[in-house]
């Protein structure tokens, strides 16, 4: 970005001249800050508006009834942090998010025996939008299936029909020497993974554990229906012709049936209804290698359930750490559910060494897509940003010798709250 002055900034945000020595904005904070009409930021990923259905679930209003599930782990922690923070904007931006909690994962299966209880779904699907923590943990992992965190999970996105998950993956200037990789293979990294979530192998049947000739016999059922893959395609297309024009639909055409149906459908769908997306295919294992080998090929990726799953997370740890991730998992109507993409870390719960900032960011992007304020949202990433600039860093984001100071995660919340604190915004956002 070239440099900015403040007086650049669009007519809703101008920094307190009182306060701006201390804020240390970049020049990328405040080109963040000039595009925020736009929706689009440092940290943001362009954002779709879906031909099938809209990432704005509900009009523009002063109140939203908004579902919280802390989950596991260090979930209630980093929701404790977002909570700080999004109280903040409230008052600063003039609008209320009426914040109720629900159970889900093993809180749920100890508190109710199932994890995703019937009251939880119907909370969800009453609210405007759902903001989850994380779920999980090495005390329900011998739990029969029907009885393990994931299996509330997986019941979530199918009772919701979270059909499309959006997964950015961008390496920030400020955490470049966070990545494993070397600083000339991830600099400039910027990729979206759109990933189908309530089919293939995760949810095909039929599936189960048999005794066949005196042994024990594992098996699922990979499928996908040509509406299934439809739909994403067009989920897909359409974030890539906001992006930069590149989409990457990864199968294994060559070995699978079912990839080959993937394969058909989204060549189909792209060419005919997103001409001006430049559409390629490859192997899910030459996938995994390109992605470390050269990222910078990639834009958009599509693709199913499992590979997704795994690319996905691959993807992230360019950045360097899943503690800095957001995610949005969508449906064609209803409210969305935001939430980081790490897991729920139980041998760092309760220390008080989360890292919050992806759930921040994850409420950004529910603000965004399911809330319509991006403006707000803007503001809520740019104090990330700015907090990152401070040089404060949780310990899965901090590197020997860069001169950080290490914090926790409620001093990171507090933080961020302090940074948004310093931003003046008129009545009128």
């Amino acid at each position: 970005f070239p440099p900015l002055d403040c007086n650049q900034l669009p007519r809703h945000y101008h920094l307190d001249p009182t306060t701006q020595p201390t804020m240390k904005i970049s020049p990328a904070t405040l080109a963040a800050l000039a595009l925020a009409a736009g929706g689009t930021n440092a940290f943001a990923p362009a954002a779709p508006t879906r031909s099938i259905s809209s990432l704005n679930a509900v009009s523009k209003k002063d109140t939203y009834q908004i579902t919280l599930l802390p989950g596991d782990g260090i979930g209630p922690e980093i929701m404790s942090a977002c909570k700080e923070v999004l109280g903040t904007l409230q008052k600063k931006c003039g609008f209320e998010l009426e914040m109720t909690d629900a159970l889900i994962g093993g809180a749920a299966i100890d508190a109710k025996n199932d994890p995703f209880p019937d009251e939880s779904l119907e909370q969800c699907r009453n609210s405007d939008s759902v903001l989850l923590s994380c779920i999980g943990g090495y005390k329900w992992d011998s739990n029969p299936r029907e009885l393990r965190p994931e299996s509330g999970l997986l019941k979530m996105r199918k009772e919701m029909g979270l059909f499309a998950n959006l997964r950015p993956a961008k390496v920030l200037p400020q955490l470049i020497n966070a990545s494993t990789l070397k600083k000339e293979i991830v600099e400039g990294v910027d990729v979206m993974c759109v990933r189908e979530l309530t089919g293939d192998v995760y949810f095909g049947t039929p599936k189960g554990i048999d005794v066949v000739d005196g042994e024990r016999v594992g098996y699922n059922n990979m499928i996908y229906r040509e509406s299934e893959i439809k739909r994403i395609a067009r989920v897909a297309g359409d974030v890539a012709s906001k992006r930069g024009g590149k989409l990457c639909s990864v199968d294994k055409a060559n070995v699978l049936d079912v990839s080959q149906l993937w394969r058909d459908v989204v060549t189909d769908i792209i060419t005919k209804e997103f001409s001006d997306v430049e559409l390629s295919h490859m192997y899910v294992d030459n996938a995994a290698m390109q992605l470390i080998r050269w990222p910078k090929q990639f834009d958009t990726i599509v693709t199913g359930n499992i590979f997704g799953d795994i690319l996905s997370d691959e993807a992230s740890m360019l950045v360097g750490s899943l503690g800095m991730l957001p995610s949005a998992s969508i449906g064609e109507s209803g409210p969305g559910v935001f939430e980081p993409c790490h897991g729920s870390a139980p041998d760092i719960a309760g220390e008080d060494k989360a890292n919050p900032l992806a759930l921040i960011l994850s409420a950004a992007m529910m603000l965004r897509y399911d809330l319509d304020r991006a403006e707000e949202a803007a503001l809520l990433e740019t104090a990330v940003e700015a907090v990152l600039d401070e040089g404060l860093r949780t310990a899965d984001i901090k590197q020997e010798g860069d001169g950080c100071k290490l914090v926790g995660c409620i001093e990171m919340g507090q933080a961020v709250a302090a940074q948004l604190e310093k931003i003046e915004v008129p009545v009128e956002v």
